[in-house]
């Protein structure tokens, strides 16, 4: 493919049709003249669950700077989610958060979101994204190598399988959002590069999921309810999600092997084990809508190709391809948009700074992106840390220091106002968590104000 000085006559190829795909090739529509988004599954014409999209069953939340990205996006967004049926939430007023210090303080704020299920949120990205006219889904299509040029520093396009047969889509830049499973280290080896440093953290935490019916005439303080654990004796912990169509999904999860059961009557045992029986005492309401669904890969994985000294030219990775959560800590989607963001934003600024804007644009973009995920590594990593049956990682004298820090934060918040906004607002990914070294919070923690 013959290159062109302006990304408006490129063309540019997404792996990956799951969220983090699906927003960065969003994006990428500001950009590029043609995209184009390559998906293993079909597509289904109204919200149903995929093959390739397993965890689809359980609880997704999508924290409230995940939908200021989306609706920014995706404008109308929220209001297509209130009209499919998805409740809205205030999660300082509506959630029942049961702490290690006792249940959390309810005061409104803005942080509002609508609770909807992963496969009706994706579904309507979809459907948004079929109304663009330069951009293209090639489904029931996998990726199977990478297409390189003559001196085997840029990537030219991709290698893909059809239900016709072996194909080459030609390609600008090509953006790997094909998740957890990515054969991006595979390829880069196969081409003679080097596959990217790896960090894992894995707690061994497992969780099973069941759909309910909310009971006719139900009322009750709150909208969603989640019980945390309290390391390092109760190894339990569980969330009570509202979605459309006046539904709860409800997600049990047990960290260090101590895997939540998929019988019947062992998960309400389990719900039963719990610090407190809210969540129990519901569900013994609920009409089951489902079976009980299992999902087990919760480790925290990141490759590191901001690190690479040597990376193919037009090729970038992003979601959870790059870094992936321990999905109980509910950063996955929103992580996706920000980085999408980040994409957005680099792409904006090399061609800002210069004509050919994809010269050095993966180092660039990786490097910008791994300042974005510091933030939520840490969130999810510091707390599978505090379990001594964690592999990957020790904690240090810094990390247990935060820990016991936070766990002062939680109790301050659970009679301040302010206190109890700002840690949420840091939750959800509004503010930093340098926010919580403010005074107005510093000193109520160590109870001197």
């Amino acid at each position: 493919m013959v290159a062109s000085t302006s990304l408006s006559e490129q063309h540019a190829v997404v792996i990956g049709g799951s969220m983090a795909g699906l927003l960065a090739a969003r994006v990428l529509l500001n950009h590029f003249g043609r995209v184009t988004v390559l998906e293993r599954d079909r597509i289904p014409d109204q919200p149903k669950p995929r093959s390739g999209v397993p965890q689809s069953h359980h609880v997704h939340i999508l924290l409230t700077q995940g939908q200021r990205i989306l609706e920014q996006l995706f404008p109308g967004l929220e209001a297509e989610l209130e009209a499919a049926g998805a409740p809205q939430v205030n999660w300082t007023h509506d959630l029942r958060w049961f702490s290690i210090w006792g249940w959390s303080y309810q005061t409104s704020s803005d942080l509002n979101t609508h609770p909807c299920s992963r496969i009706l949120l994706e579904w309507l990205i979809h459907r948004r994204l079929e109304q663009y006219d330069h951009l293209k889904f090639l489904t029931s299509t996998q990726a199977i190598g990478l297409v390189m040029n003559a001196q085997n520093t840029i990537v030219t396009g991709v290698q893909i399988q059809t239900e016709q047969g072996l194909d080459t889509l030609k390609a600008d830049l090509v953006v790997d959002a094909s998740g957890r499973n990515s054969a991006l280290p595979k390829w880069l080896t196969q081409l003679g590069y080097a596959a990217p440093t790896q960090t894992m953290i894995n707690s061994f935490l497992g969780y099973s999921s069941r759909w309910y019916q909310i009971p006719e005439g139900w009322e009750a303080p709150w909208k969603v309810m989640l019980i945390h654990t309290k390391p390092p004796d109760h190894r339990r912990s569980a969330v009570l999600y509202p979605v459309e169509e006046n539904r709860w999904v409800v997600t049990l999860a047990g960290v260090g092997h101590d895997y939540p059961p998929i019988d019947e009557t062992d998960f309400l045992h389990f719900a039963q084990s719990l610090r407190s029986h809210e969540i129990y005492n519901a569900i013994q309401q609920a009409q089951p809508l489902s079976p009980i669904y299992s999902y087990r890969r919760t480790d925290n994985c990141w490759q590191h190709y901001e690190d690479l000294q040597r990376f193919p030219g037009h090729l970038v990775a992003i979601g959870d391809a790059v870094c992936a959560f321990n999905p109980v800590y509910a950063q996955g989607m929103t992580v996706a948009a920000l980085g999408a963001q980040t994409l957005d934003q680099c792409l904006s600024l090399m061609v800002q700074k210069q004509k050919t804007a994809l010269q050095g644009f993966p180092s660039k973009f990786h490097k910008q992106l791994a300042k974005m995920l510091e933030v939520p590594w840490l969130l999810a990593t510091s707390e599978d840390l505090r379990w001594p049956t964690t592999v990957g990682s020790t904690p240090n004298w810094q990390t247990r220091l935060m820990h016991q820090y936070l766990d002062l934060v939680v109790r301050a918040s659970l009679n301040r106002s302010y206190v109890s906004q700002t840690f949420w607002e840091v939750m959800h990914m509004v503010k930093s968590p340098k926010v919580l070294f403010d005074p107005r919070i510093f000193l109520p923690a160590l109870g001197l104000g």
